[in-house]
């Protein structure tokens, strides 16, 4: 079957023709530039972004970029040059009156216009760009121009910032500071405007803007000017404190002004400007203006004011060591303030005539009382005027310095000089430590004495000489001890403590030792009354301490005194019970050093009575005489071979004193060698027990010092000399200036020794062959 098909065959289809105007780039920048000009005028309601767009899109699709960007440009520039002469030149500040008010209202209305005018440009520069953008992204990275955002800034430069606009803009800026600095409010709103336009905009060459080419100088250039002129004036007319105050008020308010409506860059440089004009010029007139100045801050305690001056002086390079300059200077002069009180007042050394008259028995009354009391009382005045001294300036270095490490620095170096510029110093504080350690002080907790002990401890910090400060706290704590006068063992062993920290063990061996033989003296007391139970005890009770001769200072020549049978029986019952348990051992009695309770009777009752051992040998000699029977000055001295200072010490606290158990005849206050003695059988008191002649510390005379001083002169020369043999001992070889430094720094503990007295030593021991030079005369060995 033949069927008959039907083939279909697909139709073509032809793209549609194009239809409409073919494109124009004329017409399109017409168009175009007219709507830009209603942007321009704020008339861009009625417009079509699509179609701007569209018209911006199609040049630079045709290649009409470049007509397209140099147009627009063009625009611009033609709309801010119309805006310069509608808006900104009309308000130019006329400058004729001097009235500053009218000054800053020109200002102000000419930096508002100027704000206007940016904003106007910035705004239109927005919608410009969103039309634009194509041709940002296309033409301006062909033919490598800036995008028309950025093209704009550059107009604004060329076309606003220029002259005369640019001089009246900083002009304006600087007038309002200048008026804000003078004490007056401003409007910072249109500076801060003006600040942020000069920030944007950025020169062709570089990232500088235009703040940092034009304003910033001048602005620091007129700040120098006005705050050298400040500074001047403000030391011309106030006083201390308030010139701080017044510094202080214009750096934080410039510290606001940058904050507020200037550039954060500017903070620095500007206060570096108030630094160079306000602070470093005048540091030195204000810290010592008078009446006002560091000395009367310190007087009067002004700590805030105090505290100002550090936060200052501390910001610039000169400030720290202006103050530090300044402080060691006031301690000095408050130091030789005190010195002169307690070394002036009292003469110093002990007058030579009275030395004289002291040897010859006259003026002992004045010298055991109140003369002796006076001195002693400067001396404990000069400890607590230093500690007093001390504790205002630590005050001020906390709570006003911030306790700068600098500054501490500076106060101990002060300290150390005013402590050792008093060559008493060392006595001083034993004695005020003694007097603080004693029993039976008024008016003072164990706490309060416990806070003064710790003070007494960092003025002893300061001493240089504190060998010499050993010997007088032996001979203090010694007495202490030996005459019960410590006002607790725990007390004195906290002080001991104390001292061995601050100069190690071996500077309180000795010290510890006097406190171990007063231990053993009580162990060996028990021992000696149980002894006595079994055997027949003598008539007199005897108490003794038994001293090493190392630990304590004992006299190198014991000053003689002639017993009476009855006490040298009771003494040699001792010797045999002592020596019996400890062979090898010899004993030495000292009576200047002991005490005895004694019962007197007198006429109306028997008293007893506490004197020291010499006063009771001369007791003695009147025991069995006739109420009425005499002995002169001579008989008491044979008969009892006391040294004649001790024999008058002790008679004039017998005769003299407040306690009258002798009779001097004639009567009188000075012990002459023709006086003659009666005992006072008519003596009364409402008394049972009566302390004479109680031992107390005293300032050395004149002579006790120089003994003193030559006794640790020698003690030096030893201790010099085992440093250099122990050091050499060690290295075998050394040089010079290594030895010198060596021994300097070993004995510094104890004293500063003189590199010129360190030399003599060793060509002493060169001399005895402990050392030899070499060769070369610059270095040493040893010898064993």
């Amino acid at each position: 079957m033949n069927l008959n098909t039907t083939r279909r065959v697909k139709p073509k289809i032809k793209p549609p023709r194009k239809h409409g105007v073919t494109f124009s780039a004329e017409g399109t920048w017409i168009e175009l530039a007219t709507n830009i000009r209603r942007i321009q005028n704020h008339d861009a309601s009625a417009l079509s972004f699509e179609e701007n767009y569209r018209f911006a899109y199609n040049m630079v699709l045709h290649k009409e970029g470049k007509m397209l960007y140099e147009g627009v440009r063009k625009l611009v520039a033609e709309n801010l040059d119309q805006l310069a002469n509608e808006k900104i030149i009309p308000v130019f500040p006329t400058g004729s009156n001097n009235d500053p008010m009218h000054r800053s209202q020109e200002s102000d209305v000419f930096l508002k216009a100027l704000r206007s005018v940016w904003d106007d440009h910035d705004g239109n520069m927005v919608k410009l760009g969103q039309i634009l953008k194509y041709m940002d992204r296309v033409h301006t990275k062909t033919e490598k121009v800036p995008e028309i955002a950025e093209a704009g800034r550059h107009l604004f430069l060329r076309h606003i910032i220029r002259p005369p606009i640019q001089q009246h803009i900083c002009t304006a800026i600087l007038n309002q500071v200048r008026f804000e600095r003078d004490g007056s409010s401003i409007n910072r709103s249109p500076v801060k405007g003006c600040v942020e336009v000069f920030l944007r905009l950025k020169l062709d060459d570089d990232s500088t803007t235009v703040y940092q080419r034009d304003l910033e100088p001048a602005f620091l250039k007129e700040s120098e000017a006005f705050y050298k002129a400040e500074g001047e004036k403000l030391l011309e007319t106030c006083d201390a404190p308030e010139f701080l105050r017044r510094v202080e008020e214009r750096f934080n308010s410039e510290d606001l002004r940058t904050h507020h409506y200037l550039a954060s860059q500017t903070a620095s440089p500007l206060r570096q400007v108030l630094k160079d004009n306000l602070l470093t010029p005048h540091l030195s007139s204000v810290i010592s203006l008078p009446n006002s100045g560091l000395e009367n801050m310190i007087d009067t305690q002004k700590l805030d004011d105090l505290a100002r001056l550090y936060r200052l002086f501390t910001d610039v390079p000169t400030g720290l060591p202006t103050i530090k300059r300044a402080i060691k200077g006031s301690i000095a002069r408050r130091g030789t303030e005190i010195n002169r009180t307690s070394l002036g007042l009292d003469g110093g050394d002990v007058d030579p005539a009275a030395e004289e008259e002291d040897k010859k028995g006259k003026g002992k009354a004045r010298s055991t009382g109140k003369t002796v009391t006076h001195k002693l009382e400067l001396a404990l005045k000069w400890v607590q005027d230093v500690l007093d001294l001390r504790d205002r300036f630590v005050t001020i270095w906390e709570h006003a310095f911030g306790k700068d490490r600098d500054v501490e620095g500076a106060l101990n170096e002060a300290f150390q000089a005013l402590v050792d510029s008093n060559e008493n110093s060392p006595e001083y504080i034993s004695l005020f430590i003694d007097e603080n350690l004693k029993k039976g002080l008024k008016g003072k907790t164990d706490a309060e004495v416990e806070i003064i002990l710790d003070k007494t401890i960092t003025v002893f910090r300061f001493l240089t000489d504190k060998d010499v400060f050993e010997r007088y706290y032996k001979g203090h704590l010694a007495k202490r001890l030996l005459h019960a006068r410590s006002v607790s063992d725990d007390a004195e062993r906290g002080m001991l403590a104390k001292l061995k920290v601050e100069c190690g063990f071996q500077f309180t061996q000795k010290l510890e030792g006097m406190f171990h033989d007063m231990k053993i003296s009580v162990e060996t007391m028990e021992a000696y009354k149980t002894h006595l139970a079994k055997t027949t005890a003598p008539e007199i009770d005897l108490s003794v301490i038994v001293m090493t001769s190392t630990f304590w200072p004992i006299p190198q020549t014991v000053p003689p005194c002639s017993f009476t049978p009855d006490m040298v029986k009771t003494c040699k019952s001792f010797e045999q019970f002592y020596l019996s348990r400890h062979s090898g051992r010899r004993l030495t009695w000292l009576p200047s050093q002991g005490s005895a309770d004694v019962r007197v009777a007198f006429d109306a009752s028997k008293i007893e009575l506490n004197v020291s051992t010499y006063a009771l040998v001369i007791l003695l000699q009147f025991q069995g005489l006739a109420f009425d029977a005499f002995l002169t000055y001579s008989e008491l001295r044979d008969a009892t071979n006391i040294v004649e200072s001790e024999l008058q010490r002790n008679l004039q606290s017998l005769a003299c004193a407040k306690y009258k158990i002798l009779k001097k005849h004639p009567p009188g206050r000075d012990i002459e060698k023709d006086d003659i003695f009666s005992f006072n059988a008519g003596f009364t008191s409402n008394l049972r027990k009566i302390k004479v002649g109680t031992v107390v510390s005293r300032v050395e005379s004149g002579e006790e010092r120089k003994e003193t001083r030559d006794r640790i002169d020698e003690e030096r020369r030893h201790q010099t000399d085992a440093c250099i043999v122990r050091i050499m001992k060690n290295r075998k070889h050394m040089a010079h200036n290594d030895l010198i430094n060596e021994v300097t720094r070993q004995l510094s503990g104890r004293f500063h020794p003189d590199p010129l007295s360190i030399k003599k030593r060793i060509e002493g021991l060169i001399e005895r062959e402990y050392l030899e030079r070499c060769e070369n005369r610059k270095f040493y060995n040893y010898c064993a």
